[in-house]
């Protein structure tokens, strides 16, 4: 009854460019420019409609509160504060559910449950508000204790970004796997955001098995070429390692370390001649889902960015042309997402487990997406500029729409 389900955040309806990340070269190149929250939104459904028709079954978890009052109080904002300090309590860069936790499925933990623990994501303010909230809707979504175990966040001593630096490798989703934590080191360009001992800490809390988790270090350059996450230049899907050449401090000692525990491994490496490391990262060719379709063969969703670029779409060609595991690559329009730094695989987190287990408010069908989108067509603002940020009555709009989805889904208590 185990299946891996992708759980997209809803892009929430204070979408904006206020270009907050550092590392994230996407978000600063468009800091400044208008943001489409209604287009992103309904740009997510779509996505999360065509996965669940080639999968049969898709989550997805809520925009958190925004502006978050909290820390407009606790930052004393008064109008002499940095543009990015009025922003931050307006971001919704939860949108990016792979940042919301770490997954450990039942198969992999001691106690025969799935754990989740969020991520506390302390390296940027604008983001270090989430995981609370984040919390609040696991609990709800993943409150079968039998099944789960919703753990708090990691001590803001320890970087913890979530999902985007870890990756699952199985015979089958149902099967018991070995989990890969990836983990950067400071003293670089641009922050390490994922931390060795955060990663350690949470596969002890999941209870895994020694033997069968692996850690491995985040190429530095890959960091200072704007990789702020492992799942930009790395992804997995059941014994397939799709990865660019360049993604690990030590490639060939990776792939050992990983082999070592699983020793099925199929690497599927994408040379720096063919895509450089720069090219992957501004198409987000890694970025991507990789999924096991039901008759057993696995897709890849990239960037429609990725199909515009010669050098990227080549190597694709070749790829298809050959034996691989992977058969099919199905770009999607992510473009509002993907000019804020994130693409399809941002945008979701897998949790493999029973569907009968998960809160049915959280599980999608098409009579759902259409009511979402309803929501967002009518509710979401067409557009917002930086410079709105603060605003009362953009407050108001934002909280009214969020305020319709949760009614509309039945999970007021979320308000």
């Amino acid at each position: 009854m185990l299946t891996e389900i992708n759980f997209d955040g809803i892009v929430g309806p204070s979408h904006n460019y206020a270009g907050l990340s550092l590392g994230n070269i996407a978000s600063a190149s468009h800091a400044g420019d208008p943001s489409y929250p209604r287009a992103a939104a309904l740009q997510g459904v779509a996505k999360m409609r065509g996965n669940l028709a080639r999968l049969g079954v898709q989550g997805f978890l809520l925009p958190l509160p925004r502006p978050n009052r909290a820390l407009q109080s606790a930052l004393a904002l008064d109008g002499s504060e940095p543009p990015q300090l009025r922003a931050a309590p307006w971001s919704a860069s939860s949108m990016w559910t792979a940042n919301a936790a770490t997954v450990s499925p039942a198969p992999d933990t001691r106690d025969g449950r799935c754990h989740l623990t969020p991520a506390n994501l302390v390296t940027m303010l604008h983001r270090a508000q989430e995981w609370p909230d984040t919390k609040r809707q696991l609990d709800i979504a993943f409150g079968d204790t039998k099944h789960f175990a919703v753990h708090d966040a990691v001590p803001p001593t320890f970087g913890d970004e979530g999902a985007a630096n870890h990756m699952r490798l199985c015979e089958s989703h149902d099967a018991p796997g070995v989990e890969v934590f990836v983990y950067g080191k400071t003293g670089g360009r641009f922050p390490a955001r994922q931390h060795e001992q955060a990663s350690r800490l949470v596969a002890r809390a999941h209870g895994l098995d020694p033997a069968r988790t692996v850690f491995i270090e985040q190429n530095p350059e890959a960091i200072a070429a704007g990789a702020f996450h492992n799942d930009v230049v790395a992804v997995a899907n059941g014994p397939v390692l799709f990865t660019h050449a360049e993604a690990f401090t030590d490639q060939q000692a990776a792939y050992a370390a990983i082999r070592a525990a699983f020793p099925a491994l199929e690497v599927v490496e994408v040379p720096a001649s063919a895509v450089s490391l720069a090219e992957a990262i501004r198409t987000y060719l890694f970025n991507a889902q990789l999924l096991t379709l039901p008759d057993g063969s696995m897709a890849l969703i990239v960037p429609e960015e990725c199909r515009e670029s010669a050098a990227v779409w080549s190597w694709v060609e070749t790829m298809l042309a050959g034996n691989g595991p992977i058969r099919q690559v199905i770009p999607v329009d992510v473009r509002q997402s993907m000019a804020n730094g994130g693409g399809p695989a941002c945008l979701r987190l897998r949790v493999v487990c029973d569907p009968a287990t998960v809160d049915p408010r959280f599980l999608l069908d098409d009579a759902k997406a259409d009511a979402i989108e309803q929501v967002i067509a009518t509710y979401w603002p067409e557009q917002i500029d930086p410079a709105d940020l603060g605003s009362e009555s953009l407050a108001r709009t934002v909280q009214a729409a969020r305020a319709r989805l949760l009614e509309i889904l039945l999970l007021n208590k979320l308000g």
